[in-house]
Parts: structure tokens; sequence; C-alpha cells
């Protein structure tokens, strides 16, 4: 605490000589596997107070453990080595990063204090058994602030990260808050204990694009207000661009080019950097001359979708929330529809009701007719059997595929369910990984043993080899690098041409989904309030927040 009030009377006194004060300088950091794998290899930076450095690269370049090793937070497996100095009252101070007994005692009082995290999945970091008031006021515990002043000072924080009707905000769990809120409360956390360091792994990835600038908007006013340096790690290339003062674009542990973020986006020196700024998703499949000539996979009429949000004292619901109002959609077969809109829109809960994946708790009406037949009608043991036809694709892949099973009993497991004999589930599953690209051995690898990429094309392999004729993907690239994107981008376009599946597509990545879908459907607070074709809406956008939605992408 001292440090930082410390720091803040130099600024004011002498702003310009701490303007650009080293905070953090990172020489030769290499992280190797106990079998000889090199992971980073001689990462070298230095860091300015002000100062956003921006680390690039695809899925598993190094660019998230390289900051881990800072805190210690790494396997006791690895081996790290290099020199890591951190600004102090006394100069630079060295940190202990290498593996040993002493390391977690040294960096305690660092993690949090001198710098703290902003981790990618905040539904997966944040205490899911804990309130959003108890899990702020543990930031502050640490730092001596008093028990009578936890409350006044959680309300400050979440004021500073532009939470709205903070006082209803304090008492919600985790799974309450939508995923923007959820970020905004990892990024209070994080500044409660005024670091003056954040580091922010991915902190936009699940978040639509105009949250994605509206939290990096606001981490960098917080920057500014709070004169901290910022580590920003991202795959996001038109971020990075607008939001960091410097780049390091990592490949394989290795950095490619390193330099000032002008400089490397407008002459790019090495052909991996300029092969991430052209990312090139291609075009959507054209569409039929005559539509009216191929059969209707989907047919959506006055679609409500409402949750409980207050009870009775005798558990008799009192209020509904409408997620999802009146909505109607068409789709042909062979043909994909785009369904985009921000953060708590009803994308996720359309493609639930469409799955018939809601709970019992939601109340659902309105008719979802799928080859012709009306879902809602089936009995469970006939929406078991019809079940096959329609096929689900999550966003993330890590999370909805069983770490446990091998990926051969992973692809399978729909069969299996449907009695298939096992010599014919063994060649389908061999059949859907070669149409997903995947090599045969990998049927015997478990999940961890896969990049984010290889995940998400087993999570596509076990929708694919129920022979859907209806596909819905929620979100199935947000988790993936840029590199990675294009890759099943092209996979999805090529298996809709060859397979003829009819995709729901849903996504806040905007080029995606211009890449792949014919028609688009934006969504406002559980309302279409524009669908088209989707180069129609994509050039000329007729409601104000179609406008304002793919303006922010075009930033």
């Amino acid at each position: 605490m001292t440090m930082i009030h410390r720091q803040n009377n130099n600024l004011n006194t002498n702003h310009s000589n701490t303007e650009h004060k080293l905070m953090l300088q990172v020489d030769e950091l290499s992280i190797f596997t106990d079998a000889g794998i090199t992971l980073v290899d001689k990462l070298s930076y230095e860091l300015k107070q002000g100062q956003t450095l921006a680390v690039v690269g695809e899925s598993g370049s190094g660019k998230s453990i390289a900051s881990l090793a800072l805190l210690g937070l790494l396997p006791d497996n690895l081996i790290i080595s290099g020199e890591v100095q951190l600004a102090g009252s006394a100069g630079m101070t060295a940190l202990p990063i290498a593996n040993d007994k002493g390391r977690n005692t040294a960096l305690r009082s660092i993690r949090g204090q001198r710098i703290g995290m902003i981790f990618q999945e905040p539904m997966t970091a944040l205490n899911p058994l804990h309130t959003v008031a108890k899990q702020i006021a543990e930031s502050l515990r640490l730092i001596g602030v008093s028990k009578k002043q936890w409350h006044t000072q959680t309300i400050q924080l979440l004021n500073d990260v532009n939470i709205t009707d903070v006082a209803d905000k304090l008492n919600r769990y985790p799974h309450e808050l939508s995923g923007g809120q959820r970020q905004r409360v990892m990024i209070a956390m994080a500044l409660a204990q005024q670091p003056d360091i954040l580091i922010a792994d991915e902190p936009t990835t699940a978040l639509d694009v105009t949250l994605q600038h509206e939290i990096l908007t606001l981490l960098d006013n917080l920057k500014r207000q709070h004169n901290m340096a910022m580590i920003l790690i991202s795959h996001d290339l038109n971020l990075v661009r607008r939001y960091s003062d410097e780049v390091i674009v990592m490949h394989q542990g290795r950095t490619i080019e390193q330099g000032q973020t002008a400089a490397v986006f407008s002459q790019p020196k090495a052909e991996y950097t300029r092969a991430l700024i052209k990312q090139d998703f291609g075009q959507a499949l054209s569409l039929f001359d005559d539509e009216s000539q191929q059969s209707t996979v989907l047919e959506v009429n006055n679609l409500q979708v409402q949750f409980p949000i207050e009870k009775s004292l005798f558990g008799r619901t009192r209020r509904w929330f409408d997620a999802v109002k009146d909505l109607k959609m068409t789709l042909q077969k062979g043909q994909a529809l785009g369904i985009i809109g921000e953060s708590g829109s009803g994308k996720t809960t359309i493609a639930l009701a469409l799955s018939q994946l809601l709970s019992n708790q939601a109340r659902v009406s309105g008719q979802i007719m799928v080859n012709e037949q009306d879902i809602s009608a089936l009995s469970k043991k006939e929406l078991r059997i019809f079940r096959s036809q329609i096929q689900m694709v999550f966003q993330d892949p890590f999370a909805s595929i069983n770490p446990r099973m091998t990926v051969m009993q992973i692809v399978e497991e729909g069969l299996l369910v449907k009695g298939v004999d096992k010599a014919v589930r063994q060649q389908a599953v061999m059949d859907s990984l070669a149409t997903v690209h995947l090599p045969a051995e990998f049927a015997q690898r478990y999940p961890h043993e896969l990049s984010g990429g290889q995940r998400q094309r087993v999570a596509l392999a076990r929708a694919l080899i129920m022979q859907p004729s209806l596909l819905i993907l929620d979100e199935p690239t947000s988790a993936l690098d840029s590199t990675t994107q294009v890759t099943v981008v092209n996979l999805l376009r090529e298996i809709q041409e060859k397979m003829q599946i009819s995709y729901v597509f849903i996504s806040h990545d905007l080029k995606v989904v211009r890449a792949l879908c014919q028609h688009i459907m934006v969504l406002k607070d559980g309302m279409c309030v524009e669908s088209g074709l989707t180069e129609e809406v994509f050039n000329n956008p007729q409601h104000p927040y179609a406008q304002q939605l793919l303006q922010a992408s075009m930033i």
C-alpha cells in the first residue's frame, strides 16, 4: 500500500519522470518440460509504467505460460530459467522464478499486490460458491483493509469497473451474471489490491464485439487512473492494434517479432506476422438459384422463452424474465443462419431451446419444426430417438467433452446409446475423424493431450457421427486463436458443402459469421431487430443497433 501511495505522489510532483519508469525487466526467460521440450525460448522485454505490452500468437505459442511464470504459477515439473526483475523501493529486485521450495513464500507478497492477473475464463476463475461481495472482500482482506470498510470499498470498485445496479450484484453468484459482468468482477478483484502491473490473459475471448471494446477501453482507462503497466495477452490482432503500445509476436515459444505496435502492424518483417495480420476466412458458399427447391430443415414460429426471477414464499413464480420474445426463423437444407448480438441478447437460450436442452424451470412456448416434425409435441422416448437429427457443438470443447474418456469413446458415445454394433461404431469414428481432418491415431488420446482446435474438432466429430440434418454451433471458434479459427471455419464450410448440413451458427465474431453464413439474424434483448441475407445486412444495415454492432466489428 505505501509503495503505491509513494508512486502516486511522485507522479503528482514529477509526472514526466515517472511515466516511463521501468517496472519489469524480463531477460532470456526460458521454460522447458522435464522431457526437454522447449515451451518458451529466451523471451526478453521491458515494461514501463503507463505502458501496455501485447503478447500475441496462436494456441501453444507460450504467451500465457510466460506470464504465469512471473507469478510462480506453473507446475513443478517445468524447468524455468532466465532473470526477471521488478521495480521496488530500492531499485530493481530479482524475482525467484525457478522451481524451488522458497519460490512460493518469496512470491506471496508479489501476487496480487504487485502483479495482478485477470484470467481468461471468469466463470472458471471465480468461485461458484461465493457471492460477488465475498470474493472481492477476500482481495481487500489480503491487503489489510478493515472489515468495516469492505462494503464501501467493494461498491467503489464495482462502480470503477462500470457495473450497473451495484447493490443488486453484491449478493449474486457468478452464474447469475452475464459474461461481461463476470469479467468486470474479475477486474475489480484484481484492482482491489492496487497492483503496479496488471496481466490480462485473453480478457475478452468469450465476449461480444461491443463488450470487447468496452472492457479494453475500461482497462486502458483504469491503467491510466491507477498509473499501472499492463501486459495484454490476446490472439485478436484488431484489439491489440488499438489498445497496446508495444507488441511481441510469439510462435512455438520463440519471439518472431517485437517492437512498437504501429511499426509492427504497418511494416511487419516476419512472414508469420504478415499471415496473422492478413487473416482470411474466405467467403460463404453461394446460395442456390432457386431456394424453393430446397427442403426446409428448420421452421420456428412465435418462440418465447421465459425464466423465473422472483418466487413467492410457497415457491410459486411471481415474475418471469422474457429471454426470447416472439422469434421466427426459417432455414433451408445446406444453408447456414448466423445469429449475432451482445451478451445477454438470448443467442444461447435460442440454441438450447432448439435442441430441447432448457431446464424444466424455463417456460417455452411457440412452434419448433425440424424436418416438418414439431419437436415440442414429441414424448421423451420419441425425442430421444429424434435427437440424432439435431446436434450441438458447444463453446468450450474442454468443458463439453469428458476428460476421462478417450477420443474414440467420446465420438462413439451417441452410437453406443443407439445400440450400434462395435465394429460399425469404430469404423464410423474413423470416418468421422477423417471428416474433421484428425489422424486415426488420435482415437486413443485423451482431451488434455490435444490443443484447443483439436478438441473442437473432436466435439464436431461427435456431432457429425450421428448424421444430423441440423447442427447448432454455439460460439465454436471464440476460444481459438486466429489461425485455428480460419482452419475451423474452412472445415465447417467444407462439411456444409459435402454433407448438405444446415447450421445455426451463434457467434460474436462477425468476420466468422460473414465467412460461413448465407443468412443472418441480429438479436437485442431477446428480439430479432434485423434479419436477411448476410451480405445485404453487412453492406446496408437498417436498424441502429445493427449499424452499431457492425461498426464496432470494423474498428
